[in-house]
């Protein structure tokens, strides 16, 4: 597969929008990409739909965020393809073509900020902004083998962003070093450094690794053995989570009564996905039900199914669903109390073959939710940290933190990365 005009299709529009050039300002000589989701001053934000794009006058003022990156002294390279309306983790879009994944040719990007991940897996850029609701950022990430970070749910402003789901929508990053990731991150959060990177209590449950990773790439010995050589044996938790959750979240057990998600193989997270999902689908319904009713737009296939489930689904269970979403939240900060780490697989494993058959993708698709949605229904910062490639498909872990923790998730992600690295290495040449 050869790459798409030399960009790997990874852009919608190309420009060179520079950034200030003042002396020692924190991204001078970065350049950086824009997910079309962020109004920019004299551009039409396309929302990854071409009836959007022409229902929709170019934006008059620019996103704070992107300013702030501009204000900073980074230039701009141009806007990124995304799935339609960010309703989609594949990163496929059949109106501006499906960007080619540079770490493994024949696997999906992941999405919705697939453009973003690709330009900065594709060295084009040095880092791109995009936004991350149910995982459209850490998804895209792990399947490109860079650095993604989503931040703690409203740190980071999303005025001049087109709202997908407002209780879970983001503004990340991405960034093939962690340095890059850094330098980024101080000018996104606008928060003071954090004094410690030393965790507290360090949870790597065994049954996301077991059940919902991929085994056979050794992540959870990787992680452990590289949290006890950093840090110390002591502060690690190898509890299970599922159970931990339905212990703890007491609305639970009814919604898993009323959805028959007992039946998944860990029900308590299976449950959490699904009650992040139904919040998603009302508010997404809410911002955009009138736009679509109006314009009757061309969906491709399977946002098209994903956007009709939204507009028509029983939403009986909202006020528990947001019950479960204040319980979890409780529960979690519990369990890592003032500065824990929880560890855990960022998607089930490698990224899916392009054109993947629908029913495989969806079971795929239902373990991935299950993992990405903790963030979600808590507000907590994540990170994915890329191991490198194994069995030449990428392999990726995440570290969580409370809410508001983000510049201490940043500084335990460099202290702990080249032992990750090492440790990686040692485990797969022994399974080798």
């Amino acid at each position: 597969m050869e790459e798409k005009e030399g960009d790997y299709g990874a852009f919608t529009e190309k420009f060179e929008l520079k950034g200030a050039t003042s002396s020692n300002l924190p991204l001078q000589g970065l350049t950086f990409a824009v997910k079309d989701i962020f109004d920019m001053e004299g551009f039409t934000t396309g929302f990854g739909n071409p009836d959007w794009a022409r229902t929709h006058a170019p934006a008059k003022s620019t996103s704070p965020v992107v300013l702030a990156t501009l204000n900073a002294g980074a230039t701009c390279l141009g806007r990124t393809v995304m799935d339609e309306m960010a309703y989609s983790i594949n990163g496929e879009n059949k109106h501006y073509g499906t960007p080619t994944n540079p770490c493994v040719l024949d696997r999906v990007p992941g999405g919705s900020s697939s453009g973003s991940a690709v330009a900065v897996a594709g060295k084009l850029v040095d880092f791109s902004l995009g936004t991350d609701t149910g995982g459209s950022v850490r998804v895209p990430a792990a399947y490109c083998g860079i650095f993604g970070f989503r931040p703690s749910h409203g740190i980071i402003s999303t005025e001049k962003v087109i709202p997908m789901a407002q209780s879970f929508d983001t503004v990340g990053w991405f960034a093939r070093d962690l340095q890059t990731l850094m330098q980024a991150g101080q000018v996104l959060l606008q928060l003071p450094p954090e004094t410690s990177n030393q965790p507290t209590r360090i949870s790597i449950p065994r049954d996301c690794f077991e059940t919902l990773g991929l085994p056979t790439d050794k992540i959870y010995q990787i992680m452990n053995s590289s949290s006890e050589k950093v840090y110390s044996s002591e502060l690690i938790d190898n509890e299970d989570l599922d159970g931990y959750v339905y212990k703890n979240v007491p609305s639970m057990q009814k919604f898993i009564s009323n959805y028959q998600g007992k039946e998944a193989t860990l029900p308590a997270l299976a449950a959490i996905s699904h009650a992040m999902r139904l919040i998603q689908r009302w508010e997404f319904k809410a911002s955009h039900e009138e736009w679509i009713n109006a314009t009757k737009p061309n969906f491709g296939p399977g946002i098209k199914e994903r956007i009709y489930e939204a507009l028509t689904a029983n939403y009986d269970d909202l006020d528990l669903c947001i019950a479960i979403k204040a319980e979890l939240k409780s529960a979690l900060d519990n369990l890592l109390e003032n500065y824990g780490l929880l560890a855990i697989p960022t998607v089930p494993g490698p990224p899916p073959k392009l054109l993947m058959d629908a029913t495989v993708l969806e079971n795929f698709r239902a373990k991935a939710f299950s993992l990405l949605s903790i963030a979600g229904m808590t507000g907590f910062c994540q990170i994915n940290i890329p191991l490198g490639m194994y069995n030449n498909l990428p392999v990726s872990i995440s570290l969580l933190a409370k809410h508001g923790s983000d510049m201490f998730l940043l500084s335990v992600a460099q202290e702990l990365y080249a032992t990750l690295k090492e440790q990686a290495s040692i485990a797969w040449c022994s399974a080798s």
